[in-house]
C-alpha cells in the first residue's frame, strides 16, 4: 500500500502494547503478518531470527486472540527439510527444517492452527515459493538469485550465481503472490479445509533462468556459479509443490510463468539502468566542470526509484 493510500504507522512487531495501541486506534480488523528474517539472514544472525519470527509473531496471534482478529501469515516452502520429498511435495507431509527460517515457520503453523482449535482464532497461512519482484532489491533469502540475475544482467550484462546451475525450485511473480495472498485473505472462512496451504506457480533452475534472460535480452550474457552456504539451505528444499487444495478452496491460478515473469522484470528494471547510464554519462561532462559531488547522490536516487 502507497503511505498515501490511507494511514501508515511505523511498528516494532516485538511490542506488543505499541502494536496494540494500533489495533485499537485504526479499528483493525484484519492482520497479514510479514515481519520476519530469511532464510540466509536467519543463519547469519540466529538470535535476531528467532526473536522476530517466534517472538514477533507471537505478539501478533496474542493481537488476533485478544481483538478477534482474522490472521494471514506467510509461511515458506522452507519450511520444508532434507527428509521431505522433494518433487509435487504435499501440503501434509515430513517437516524436518534445519534452518532458523524453516524452523521459526513450522513453529508459526503449528501454533496458528492451536489457537484455531483452542481459541477460534481465524488464522490462515500460504507456503510461499520464492517470490520474484522488481521493486525491491534482494533481502536475504536463498532465492534472491532470480531477482539479482535480471540487476546483474541490465547492468553488466553477466551475474555469479551463489547457487549451482541445475538446483530447481518453485518461483512465484509478485502480481501472482499478492492475488493469491488476497484470495485466501478475502475467503470466508467456512470454505477452508485446511489452515495452511502449498502455492506453486512455476519453477526452474539458475541455468534455465539464464537462458530465457539469453533469449529475451542478450545472447552474450554470461552466467558463473559460485555456490556458498546457501546451495545447502536449497538442497533441502522442494523442487516443486503440489497446490491441488488452494485451487480447490480458494482458486489460486497464476498467470506467470518463468517467460512471462522474465519479460516483465527485464521491462520494469531497464528503465532504472537506462537512467542511471544517462546520470553517469552526464556525470562525466560535470566532473570535468566540477560537479561531481552531486554524482553519487544522484545515481544512488535512480537506483532506489
Amino acid at each position: 500500500m502507497q503511505r498515501d493510500a490511507g494511514p501508515f504507522v511505523y511498528a516494532d512487531v516485538l511490542n506488543y502494547r505499541a502494536m496494540e495501541q494500533i489495533v485499537v486506534d485504526n479499528g483493525i480488523e484484519w492482520i497479514v503478518h510479514f515481519s520476519a528474517v530469511l532464510s540466509a539472514a536467519g543463519e547469519r544472525n540466529p538470535s535476531l531470527g528467532l526473536n522476530v519470527n517466534i517472538n514477533g509473531f507471537q505478539n501478533v496471534l496474542e493481537l488476533a486472540k485478544n481483538h478477534r482478529l482474522r490472521l494471514l501469515s506467510p509461511s515458506t516452502m522452507g519450511a520444508f527439510g532434507p527428509t521431505t520429498p522433494k518433487d509435487a511435495t504435499p501440503d501434509l507431509t515430513i517437516m524436518r527444517p534445519n534452518t532458523i527460517y524453516g524452523i521459526s515457520k513450522v513453529h508459526m503453523e503449528l501454533l496458528g492452527e492451536y489457537y484455531t482449535e483452542k481459541y477460534g482464532v481465524d488464522f490462515r497461512s500460504l507456503r510461499y515459493p520464492g517470490i520474484i519482484s522488481s521493486d525491491t532489491l534482494p533481502g536475504g533469502g536463498t532465492t534472491d538469485y532470480a531477482i539479482d540475475i535480471f540487476h546483474g544482467a541490465l547492468k553488466q550484462n553477466s551475474y555469479s550465481c551463489f547457487l549451482n546451475a541445475d538446483t530447481r525450485l518453485p518461483m512465484a511473480y509478485i502480481d501472482d503472490c499478492v492475488k493469491g495472498t488476497m484470495q485466501l485473505l478475502e475467503t470466508p472462512e467456512h470454505t477452508l479445509s485446511q489452515r495452511v496451504y502449498n502455492v506453486h506457480a512455476c519453477d526452474f533452475t539458475p541455468e534455465e533462468l539464464a537462458n530465457e534472460i539469453r533469449s529475451q535480452y542478450s545472447q552474450s550474457f554470461a552466467m558463473e556459479y559460485q555456490p556458498d552456504f546457501r546451495q545447502a539451505i536449497a538442497d533441502t528444499w522442494p523442487r516443486t509443490m503440489a497446490d491441488d487444495a488452494a485451487r480447490r478452496d480458494w482458486g489460486w491460478n497464476p498467470i506467470f510463468g518463468i517467460s512471462e515473469m522474465a519479460q516483465v522484470m527485464l521491462e520494469r528494471l531497464a528503465p532504472v539502468y537506462q537512467e542511471v547510464s544517462s546520470i553517469r554519462a552526464a556525470s562525466e561532462s560535470s566532473n570535468m566542470a566540477g560537479g561531481a559531488d552531486s554524482t553519487v547522490a544522484s545515481t544512488a536516487a535512480a537506483l532506489a526509484h
